[in-house]
């Protein structure tokens, strides 16, 4: 995540005095390297201040260290642990989504007097550019290929992007309002396109105080009106832009600062208008091979049809038509991308999924609810933490080391371990996981699978040590939590990344 703005975070909980010691006692955590490596850098300058918790257990039950570990931290996106492994665990690692097209009305010599619907199933996918997405002229050419062999030349109505299958608000209540302008906190219903991002090309102006340049570039949304409020400041002072914009109108405005010597860039905003974007490349893939569409429209949360404009056009037919439809890559290559790159996206999807599959609704009191009842049926305490959403975005999730641990412990006795294993990320891997463990040994480090969470003043990972020799029960797994911290990134991180090291060291 980037861009967050300054956050002080005093999470610390009321919870006897006893459990606010540094140290939680506990069978087999005998002072050792890691306890003592705790000591020294709770003690010094980089984490003053700071909340940190921390534990690491093997999977035969002995502790190697625990350190405030009750303790209930903000998670970011470590909280995608819990969404992916619940994901595996209750819809299977081959589920797919299922984007279905489907029509209205009646079809008179080639011609539909009525509308083309494309029925979102919640594929995150649809337009991504990732390499488990069907290429976009390849999809939206077997969708016109369900068209012709229905006998449709022509089509009188419109193109509507149906993405009913989620209900309820397209985004978390509680996300913070820059960050739902923002690429991961686009948010969305049950159909999408291109992740909900929109590309908006930035740049300074010649001088402190002129506007910043704004040009919104791909995908093009022909209904948009912008704004631009955005200023150019003071050299030195970064990026500060953030995009307003909602689902219940066709408006933004770019708001904020850019430094006048920050380069051109790409500013990779969020598209509040997934469905209506879907409809719209679709309507025009149509009209350059030979398909006329008269219009498009999309359907809201309540089911009512849309113009671009927002005007609302009327119900939706109570039938349609289905003439077949396209499924996604398998959920487990999904998971695999969501932790990857820690997609906001692709782990709202999945959470929101959860919530329809099992609980018929994607509402996100639902999803909460049935994420409850999985993590019961693992033999959890649901009430012990508060998740209220699948990426970790909000700021009231509240989760411990040790429930980390119980849950990861837990799905090492599951069928999908081996598959949830195998989506998480090592230190030194593509991305955000490359600077991790610089210094650290090649064969340590390939054998720490985790995930990472970061907002500011959050640093957070979690996973697991696969043993160097020995069997399963020498897995170590560990959490490792840090809140409230204000030295720079470059100051602690080093830290974190010792913390883990030493443990890694442990088997």
């Amino acid at each position: 995540m980037k861009k967050l703005i300054p956050l002080i975070l005093t999470v610390l909980l009321a919870f006897p005095a006893a459990a606010q010691q540094r140290a939680v006692s506990r069978a087999g955590d005998a002072p050792g390297k890691v306890r003592r490596y705790l000591e020294s850098v709770s003690a010094g300058q980089t984490l003053k201040g700071s909340s940190l918790g921390v534990l690491a257990i093997k999977a035969n039950g002995d502790t190697v260290v625990a350190w405030n570990s009750s303790q209930r931290l903000i998670p970011a996106s470590n909280t995608k642990l819990i969404t992916t492994g619940l994901a595996l665990l209750e819809l299977g690692p081959d589920f797919r989504f299922e984007t279905r097209l489907g029509y209205s009305g009646r079809i008179e010599d080639g011609v539909l007097k009525g509308d083309v619907y494309i029925i979102g199933g919640g594929d995150p996918t649809l337009g991504t550019d990732d390499s488990v997405a069907i290429p976009l002229q390849t999809l939206f050419g077997r969708w016109k290929k369900l068209l012709t062999d229905a006998g449709i030349r022509r089509v009188e109505g419109r193109v509507v992007g149906d993405g009913r299958y989620f209900d309820g608000p397209i985004e978390k209540d509680s996300w913070s309002y820059q960050d739902i302008g923002t690429y991961y906190g686009a948010g969305g219903n049950g159909l999408g396109f291109y992740r909900n991002i929109l590309n908006v090309q930035v740049a300074a102006g010649k001088k402190v105080g002129d506007p910043v340049s704004v040009k919104p570039t791909y995908p093009e949304l022909p209904w948009m009106t912008y704004g631009n409020l955005a200023v150019t400041a003071e050299k030195g002072s970064g990026d500060q832009l953030y995009l307003f914009n909602t689902d219940l109108a066709p408006v933004a405005e770019m708001r904020g600062t850019f430094a006048i010597d920050r380069n051109p860039k790409k500013e990779e905003c969020s598209n509040k208008f997934g469905a209506l974007t879907c409809a719209h490349y679709f309507k025009e893939y149509l009209a350059r091979n030979g398909v006329e569409v008269a219009g498009i429209a999309d359907l809201d949360d309540r089911g009512l049809l849309r113009a671009p404009d927002r005007t609302v056009l009327g119900i939706p037919a109570d039938s349609l038509t289905v003439l077949g439809g396209t499924q996604s890559a398998s959920l487990k290559k999904i998971a695999h991308i969501t932790n990857d790159r820690s997609d906001n996206y692709y782990a709202e999807t999945l959470y929101r999924t959860l919530g329809k599959v099992k609980g018929g609704s994607a509402d996100y009191q639902e999803c909460r609810k049935v994420e409850s009842a999985a993590l019961r049926r693992m033999g959890l305490d649901p009430s012990s933490v508060r998740i209220i959403d699948g990426s970790g975005l909000a700021r009231d999730n509240w989760i411990s080391p040790d429930f980390f641990c119980a849950f990861l412990r837990k799905l090492m006795d599951s069928p999908v371990y081996t598959d949830f294993l195998e989506i998480l990320g090592s230190p030194g891997d593509p991305g955000s996981y490359a600077p991790r463990l610089q210094n650290e040994d090649k064969a340590l480090k390939q054998r720490i699978r985790y995930k990472s969470g970061s907002m500011e003043g959050v640093r957070c990972y979690s996973g697991y040590i696969v043993p160097s020799g020995g069997g399963k029960e020498d897995t170590i797994v560990f959490s490792v939590m840090l809140n409230n911290c204000v030295s720079p990134s470059w100051s602690h991180l080093p830290v974190v990344d010792r913390i883990i090291a030493l443990i890694a060291s442990e088997n």
